[in-house]
């Protein structure tokens, strides 16, 4: 039996702004923390057409799962002829990509653009780290 038992993890905050929907993520996203985020971007991703937004800038990891979260969700919208933009910030999670071979894949910004900034985020995130 495991040590660590797994903790229910709460939903990601999640905001729509002007048909666009944010999905805010922190702390890790990884072998535990993939499966429940997955299932959450399909159902945000389930609408004709869906405009999503992973704002990663508060992600502190991210293993091969939370790749692989990323990955289905983007071709999961463009298979419904969607848009999936990522929000990341820092250099690290770029070199994350880089070594994966994921570098020309997503659609990445630096920061929120400014008519999706409006709304505060509020609510739990992924899986805060100790």
């Amino acid at each position: 039996m495991s040590k660590n038992p797994r903790r229910p993890t709460p939903p990601p905050p999640v905001r729509t702004v002007g048909g666009t929907t944010i999905v805010a993520l922190y702390g890790e996203i990884d072998l535990v923390t993939a499966p429940p985020l997955a299932a959450r971007l399909d159902a945000l991703a389930s609408a004709p057409h869906p405009d999503l937004v992973l704002d990663l800038r508060l992600v502190s990891f991210i293993d091969c799962a939370g790749l692989a979260v990323l990955c289905r969700a983007r071709n999961t919208v463009r298979a419904r002829q969607g848009r999936l933009r990522l929000i990341a910030g820092g250099r690290g999670f770029l070199r994350v990509l880089r070594a994966a071979q994921l570098g020309g894949v997503f659609e990445i910004q630096p920061e929120l653009p400014g008519e999706l900034t409006r709304a505060p985020v509020t609510g739990a995130g992924v899986r805060r780290t100790a």
